[in-house]
């Protein structure tokens, strides 16, 4: 393979196929149940590691640094006890494919990213999960995760924006390499951090109904495999259809 297809539902097993037809009624709709949804066995193996070879090849040397640590304030300006203050804290390489004249961009419209990730198949595939319509323009972004790489607690609330701040979906494509040993989500349920998974898949989809708190743990390489020890993620994200 060496483009992603035109249609994300070329890159499905026939679970995921069903999945795209509505024909799993636990999963049809379920982010209006839940605020996060993991699914197996939708991605076809073969074709997992095909694309992430095409993005270590073609999108790897286009990527940025997001980092952002934790502020020595956050401690030596506290008074009171029990008064932490954490902002967001992240180590991460990523592009945002938003401008169509940016090397990430063209990098991506060049292996079939851009076109997978804009399919009618992508939405819909979108919209069965979340059980309500979801806004054609949708955003793109792709991370990679190397060893010690992660993203600290945070919510994904944007009460700024209109469109985002009664909540908005993000659906991830994971594709990890064989170098690593384990990267784990911890999310929130009822006001506590009760549920760890460990997001580390050679092809699967996680989906989430934004916001609520949740945090990845850092990347852990095998011995001696940091070399090939990375997860990508390709994130789409869909505002709700206005009404």
């Amino acid at each position: 393979m060496n483009r992603f297809p035109r249609e994300f539902a070329d890159l499905l097993t026939r679970r995921g196929r069903r999945l795209l037809d509505g024909r799993e009624p636990t999963a049809s709709g379920a982010l209006g149940r839940t605020h996060f949804l993991a699914l197996s066995g939708a991605v076809d193996a073969a074709k997992a590691r095909a694309a992430r070879g095409l993005l270590e090849a073609a999108l790897a040397p286009h990527l940025a640094l997001l980092e952002r640590g934790i502020p020595p304030e956050s401690i030596a300006g506290q008074t009171r006890n029990h008064q932490e203050r954490l902002i967001k804290t992240v180590r991460v390489r990523t592009a945002y494919l938003e401008r169509r004249g940016s090397r990430a961009w063209q990098a991506a419209e060049r292996i079939g990213l851009v076109a997978m990730t804009g399919s009618v198949t992508w939405h819909r595939f979108a919209e069965r999960l979340a059980g309500r319509a979801l806004d054609r323009r949708g955003g793109r972004q792709v991370l990679r995760y190397g060893p010690g790489d992660y993203a600290g607690p945070h919510t994904d609330h944007h009460p700024e924006d209109p469109r985002a701040r009664a909540g908005y979906v993000d659906l991830h494509l994971t594709f990890s390499g064989p170098g690593v040993a384990h990267q784990w989500l911890v999310y929130a349920e009822a006001g506590h951090f009760r549920h760890v998974l460990d997001v580390n898949a050679a092809g699967g989809i996680t989906a989430y109904r934004l916001p609520f708190w949740h945090y990845t743990t850092p990347l852990v390489a095998k011995p001696g495999r940091a070399r090939d020890a990375c997860r990508w993620v390709v994130l789409g994200t869909f505002r709700f259809a206005a009404p």
